[in-house]
């Protein structure tokens, strides 16, 4: 099985005040290719943090991340933003929507972004998948909170990447909306056979995945695949 991310002795230390901080404490995690993990724990135990380096949207204190045989800890600002766009799909708790695009635009505009051939018809395809087919030219404040969200997985997978990385996806929804949106990514999951990272608080999210992390004062306690 293929490692996709590799991540070892990964510090992450804020300073204030004249005291450190430590959100990560030597944290180490592989990921093979194709897997669909779960991140929990409670507030301030470090998920988000960990979410964001792996992105490379944050920079640890020290540790290594690796991604694909890549160590993007040595990456700078312009080549790490060419790894995100090319190798990561992203879905926010707020979904970030462009509110004066509709929602064709939104997905379209994500890929001619990345020089994906074909955006409009795959944009298309995609917003169909996801329920959104009659909701094409809508703008994000006519769509319920459900369909953001369901609209900002398109806009994640329209790259085909080869991660997700999914912060909260769920967090602002009913729970109607909520399991309809995790049905969703475990379909995504299913045909596109990307990687995907999710942080939740919600235990009945993270049961759907394959494998559950629980973190605590910035290390993994728990690491246990789902039957």
């Amino acid at each position: 099985m293929r490692i996709v991310i590799e991540i070892t002795n990964l510090i992450k230390s804020l300073h204030g005040g004249g005291h450190k901080v430590e959100i990560l404490k030597s944290l180490d995690l592989t990921v093979p290719t194709g897997q669909f993990i779960a991140i929990t724990g409670q507030s301030g135990s470090g998920k988000t943090t960990l979410l964001s380096l792996i992105a490379g949207l944050d920079t640890p204190t020290s540790g290594q991340i690796v991604i694909d045989g890549q160590d993007i800890t040595k990456l700078d600002e312009d080549e790490l933003a060419l790894l995100r766009g090319k190798r990561f799909g992203f879905i926010f708790q707020n979904f970030h929507l462009i509110p004066t695009l509709t929602a064709l635009e939104n997905v379209v505009l994500s890929a001619e972004l990345n020089n994906t051939p074909g955006a409009t018809k795959k944009a298309n395809n995609l917003l169909g998948t996801v329920g959104l087919g009659d909701r094409l030219h809508h703008y994000p404040a006519q769509l319920s909170g459900g369909e953001q969200q369901r609209l900002s997985l398109a806009r994640a997978f329209i790259n085909e990447p080869d991660i997700i990385l999914a912060d909260e996806p769920t967090g602002n929804l009913d729970s109607k909306n909520s399991d309809r949106i995790i049905e969703l990514i475990l379909e995504l999951h299913r045909v596109k056979q990307a990687t995907i990272i999710l942080v939740t608080h919600e235990l009945h999210v993270a049961e759907r995945s394959e494998r559950i992390l629980t973190l605590a004062d910035g290390q993994i306690i728990s690491d246990q695949m789902n039957s």
